[in-house]
């Protein structure tokens, strides 16, 4: 029984370790595209929304996705599908993609905006930060409960 409330706990912290550098993975290859990073022209081939939630009370996100084509400087033909794109973009339409040459796969047609991403990495990580510092505590508090117990029962 005491392992669930170690376990359990345990298996949040690895989610949020990953969340959390899948978050400072992305920022990090967005921002050097930005600096470091070549432009080219994408086209637009598709776009399309995809839906998560709503079951019960719960809410539901919808997330837009662009389907976006492009050659790099060597000639080398990427398509991407970049999620949270801009509304006004539609199939047919032509954007300005930076890629980094070594990575075109990780393109982005977001349009500069530094201190847009540092706030939106940085409520990430807060948030991540929080749910295992939370799951932490847990198993620390689990621990002592568990621990006083031990010298308690006969």
């Amino acid at each position: 029984m005491e392992a669930f409330f170690y376990v359990l706990p345990g298996i949040f912290v690895v989610v949020g370790v990953l969340g959390l550098v899948r978050t400072l993975r992305r920022s990090s290859e967005i921002s050097r595209a930005w600096r470091h990073g070549r432009t080219a022209e994408a086209r637009c081939l598709r776009s399309y929304t995809t839906t998560s939630g709503g079951g019960g009370d719960t809410s539901v996100t919808t997330t837009l996705h662009h389907v976006l084509e492009f050659t790099t400087a060597e000639g080398r033909t990427v398509r991407i599908d970049e999620r949270n794109g801009r509304s006004t973009v539609v199939e047919g339409d032509f954007v300005t993609v930076y890629y980094l040459p070594e990575n075109p796969e990780k393109a982005t047609a977001q349009p500069p905006a530094r201190g847009k991403l540092a706030a939106g990495t940085g409520c990430a990580v807060a948030f991540f930060s929080v749910f295992i510092g939370f799951a932490l505590v847990f198993m620390g508090v689990a621990h002592f409960i568990f621990s006083a117990a031990d010298g308690i029962a006969p």
